[in-house]
C-alpha cells in the first residue's frame, strides 16, 4: 500500500526564515542619497536643456559687461561725511580695513592699530578731534553693548578678531555724521 504521509523516521525539510535587514550604517547611506541625488541632477538638466533648446543666444561679449579691474585693489573711500569727526571716524575704519587690526596695544610690530591706535593716527595731533572721536565710538559702542562697557580700549581688547571693532569704527563714523559732527 503507498504511504501517503511521510514516515516519522524521515526529517521533512524545513527553511530557515529570512534574516532581518541589517541596518545601514551612515556611510551606506550617505552612498545611496549621493547617487539618488545625482540621477535626479542629471535629469533635471536634461530637462532643462530640452525646455530651452528651442531659445536662440547670441554670445556675450566680456569687454561690454566687465567695466571695472578684474584685480580688486584697496582704494581710499572717498570723503563721504562732511563733518569732521565723521570723516575722521571713516578714515580710521578705512585704515583697520587696510592697516590690519590688533588689541592690547596702540600699534603692534606689524603695524596693525587698535581702534583709538587708529583714530589717533588720523587725527594727526589734533587731540580735541581726537577725543570727540573717540566720545562719538564710545556712544555707539555704549548702544549696542550697553553701558556696561567702560572705554574704547577694553572694548577693543575683549574682542578676538577685527569684524565686531570694525563694525563699531563704521557704525561711529555714521553716527557723527548723524549729529553733525
Amino acid at each position: 500500500m503507498p504511504q501517503t504521509r511521510p514516515a516519522i523516521d524521515q526529517a521533512t525539510p524545513t527553511t530557515a526564515p529570512p534574516a532581518p535587514p541589517t541596518a545601514l550604517s551612515l556611510e551606506e547611506r550617505l552612498t545611496f542619497i549621493n547617487a539618488a541625488m545625482s540621477v535626479r541632477l542629471d535629469e533635471a538638466k536634461v530637462a532643462y536643456e530640452v525646455n530651452t533648446a528651442h531659445i536662440e543666444t547670441e554670445p556675450v561679449d566680456l569687454a561690454d559687461v566687465v567695466t571695472v579691474p578684474l584685480t580688486p585693489t584697496l582704494q581710499p573711500p572717498p570723503e563721504s561725511y562732511p563733518t569732521p569727526v565723521a570723516a575722521l571716524l571713516q578714515r580710521a575704519h578705512h585704515r583697520l580695513l587696510t592697516g590690519g587690526w590688533c588689541k592690547d596695544v596702540l600699534v603692534d610690530e606689524d603695524g596693525a592699530r587698535c581702534m583709538l591706535g587708529a583714530i589717533r593716527a588720523e587725527a594727526r595731533g589734533d587731540s580735541g578731534l581726537e577725543a570727540d572721536a573717540a566720545t562719538v565710538l564710545l556712544d555707539a559702542i555704549r548702544r549696542k553693548f550697553g553701558d556696561d562697557v567702560d572705554s574704547v580700549p577694553s572694548f577693543n581688547d575683549a574682542h578676538g578678531s577685527a569684524r565686531t571693532p570694525l563694525r563699531m569704527v563704521d557704525q561711529a563714523a555714521s553716527l557723527a555724521d548723524a549729529r553733525g559732527l
